[in-house]
């Protein structure tokens, strides 16, 4: 039986239609503060953001650089529980269609029971779902459970990640499978090797079309953006570069919200081509 179109699927194909291609971008539920992640979200969104990946915060992100990090631990200082953080995404939904995708570490989706977790998610509006340290080998469960409730679960390889293995991971990701640009966390760079290029080449041919390809870890700039399209990436994701706008923002709402914007623009350009 053929699974039913998810709005990233949607998403995905209407850009394909218009040329384009995605600009994923990530923000901390809950950070700096409960209203302003949604502010945040929304300025984004107003920008060009395509998919919205919603942080839900976790005392121990090993998949997040320094920046990321410190978002995490200061909205769970404020109490942001994954109850509030898909409340958050309820919130966002409420006013865009725009799909939205929920990172989480395991621990947070086992605590809950991901029969209950996984449905809970999607009655607040989350369309995907990305574990960073749950493998494909361990995941029987979660896809079945995914499927059932229509959730796309989005599965990260490396650039190192074997041609056999990087098939089976595509077998079994829906949404957008996501490529960890570089080795290490994630965070803003200055440079990507030609390892990374390499990578994006390898899995795109490997891939053969099966599924959307994302690419994310270390992206902040337009250039950033064009180089990985043009090495073969479908989506590009940004994080780590919209939350240092908050960092440095001194507290001030309106340079907040104007930068992100901006950013998101620019970013949105480069995934038209036109910068």
């Amino acid at each position: 039986m053929s699974r039913r179109e998810n709005p990233i699927d949607r998403r995905f194909r209407e850009l394909v239609a218009k040329g384009e291609h995605a600009l994923i971008g990530y923000i901390v539920a809950g950070y700096p503060d409960e209203h302003t992640s949604i502010e945040v979200a929304r300025a984004m969104i107003d920008g060009g953001v395509d998919i919205l990946e919603i942080g839900i915060p976790f005392s121990d992100p090993i998949a997040d650089g320094p920046t990321i990090q410190r978002a995490s631990y200061k909205a769970l200082s404020k109490g942001i529980t994954p109850r509030k953080a898909l409340e958050i995404a309820r919130s966002i939904r409420g006013s865009y269609d725009v799909p939205l995708v929920a990172m989480t570490y395991f621990n947070i989706v086992y605590r809950q029971g991901v029969d209950r977790f996984i449905p809970l998610a999607k009655d607040n509006g989350i369309d995907g779902l990305i574990v960073p340290d749950l493998t494909y080998e361990e995941a029987d469960d979660v896809i079945r459970i995914a499927h059932i409730h229509d959730m796309d679960l989005i599965f990260l390889v490396a650039p190192n990640t074997s041609d056999e293995r990087l098939n089976r991971v595509a077998s079994v990701s829906k949404g957008f499978l996501y490529l960890v640009s570089v080795y290490g966390t994630t965070g803003e760079r200055d440079i990507f090797y030609e390892y990374t290029l390499d990578a994006i080449r390898r899995t795109k041919g490997l891939i053969m079309g099966r599924v959307p390809l994302a690419v994310g870890f270390g992206i902040s700039k337009k250039e950033h953006a064009r180089v990985m399209i043009n090495a073969g990436a479908d989506a590009i994701v940004v994080g780590s570069a919209f939350i240092n706008i908050i960092e440095k923002s001194n507290g001030s709402r309106d340079i907040m919200l104007k930068g992100i914007r901006e950013l998101a623009h620019e970013l949105k350009q480069a995934t038209r081509g036109l910068v």
